[in-house]
Formats: C-alpha cells, sequence, structure tokens
C-alpha cells in the first residue's frame, strides 16, 4: 500500500464572497516540491490558464495508461523511444443525473525504437495497461483508446 498526499490552498484574499465574485484560483502542492496553479474551468468561473479538476483528472488518466503501457513494453523487451497522448475528457450527466467526466478517450502515438507489435498485440497491451493502470481502476469513467 502507499499514500499519496496533495495539499491544496484557496484564501479569500479579500475579495467579496458571493457566488459570482469569489475567485477560483488555488494551488496544488505535491510532497515532491512541485506547486501548480488551479483554479475552476473558465465556464464555471474559472481564470482561463491554470489547471482545472477536470484537465488534471483527464491528464491523471493519461499519465497512468502511458506508464502502466511503458512498463509493460519494457517488461516484453520492446523498446519505446516517445510516447505522446491527445487525451480527451468529456462531461456530461451520469447514470444518476449529475455532471461528471463520463468518457475519456486516449489517442497515443507510439514512437518504436526497434521491432514494434502487431496491431493485435498492441490492442492487447493497451488492454492490459488499462486494467492494471491505477487511477482507471478507481473510477467509474469509460476509458478508451482511439
Amino acid at each position: 500500500m502507499s499514500e499519496h498526499v496533495v495539499d491544496v490552498s484557496w484564501s479569500r484574499g479579500g475579495h467579496e464572497f458571493t457566488y459570482d465574485t469569489y475567485h477560483r484560483d488555488h494551488e496544488w502542492r505535491f510532497d515532491g516540491g512541485v506547486t501548480v496553479p488551479a483554479s475552476a474551468n473558465p465556464a464555471y468561473l474559472g481564470t482561463p490558464g491554470p489547471v482545472d479538476p477536470e484537465e488534471a483528472f483527464v491528464a491523471a488518466l493519461s499519465s497512468c495508461h502511458m506508464l502502466t503501457f511503458l512498463a509493460i513494453a519494457a517488461r516484453k523487451r520492446l523498446v519505446v523511444d516517445a510516447y505522446d497522448d491527445h487525451a480527451v475528457g468529456v462531461m456530461a450527466k451520469n447514470e444518476a443525473g449529475r455532471l461528471a467526466i463520463t468518457r475519456v478517450t486516449l489517442h497515443p502515438k507510439i514512437v518504436w525504437g526497434g521491432p514494434e507489435p502487431d496491431a493485435e498485440a498492441l490492442e492487447r497491451m493497451h488492454h492490459r495497461a488499462h486494467l492494471e493502470c491505477f487511477i482507471a481502476n478507481s473510477v467509474t469513467t469509460e476509458v478508451t483508446v482511439a
């Protein structure tokens, strides 16, 4: 087992506090010393620029899938030179009628540094990466690889 800690900090900073006026900017501080500026999505009165929780969620799914995929490839002695993903999350109402990130589609582009697996083997590797990804195992969001 492991524990993962993030400190999230927000303060009013003397601004008025009504739904339409309070600022959504805050910080995520990770145990490795990295601080990430965050805010709500601009559609929910956040500041454009900082990472919003929905983007971070999609990034976490994509990153976890990639790291699991790389581990699988390495164990198979397949060399990966580069892995890029354009992950897209869709927010919609879930079965309970509440807004949620209901679907994330990963679009990985892999550059191999040697022999490449065939399409069927590559699909099996992505399927296994999905099954073994800690984040995917933690959510109800549908995750697909396109």
